[in-house]
């Protein structure tokens, strides 16, 4: 099992805009494109734009399928969570709000306590943690 361990992980969901989620995800926090493309009809039925951080071990995918779109369905309690063992910087919360990020409350309280949680432009949810984690 210890292949699975180390297995890259991707998060999948639908956009309304990639646009609006390219300048959320990477003008407001900073993650990298990893890969782009448009819908053409053909082979390539839906967009794609893939974010995340170069050395992660995990990649956010972003998908819109221009002939059948399908509307994001997110709950309040659909969270990306960034642990930043640290506060968090007034100017990284300014930055996702001019991109696009609206700043919400936590449906859970425990995150309003221990950062700061904006709403993406398909109103899926990032928390920004004060707090570190590991796994082991």
């Amino acid at each position: 099992m210890s292949a699975i361990s180390t297995a890259h992980m991707r998060v999948a969901r639908p956009s309304r805009d990639l646009e609006a989620a390219r300048r959320f995800w990477v003008e407001g926090l900073g993650l990298d494109v990893l890969y782009a493309h448009e819908a053409d009809g053909g082979e390539r039925l839906h967009s794609l734009l893939m974010v995340g951080w170069r050395d992660a071990g995990w990649h956010l995918e972003l998908t819109r399928d221009p002939a059948a779109p399908l509307e994001p369905t997110p709950t309040p309690d659909d969270l990306l969570v960034v642990y930043l063992d640290g506060p968090v910087p007034d100017d990284l919360v300014a930055r996702l709000e001019a991109a696009g990020g609206t700043r919400v409350p936590a449906h859970n309280p425990y995150w309003d306590t221990w950062g700061v949680t904006l709403q993406d432009p398909d109103g899926y949810r990032l928390v920004l943690c004060t707090r570190s984690w590991s796994n082991s």
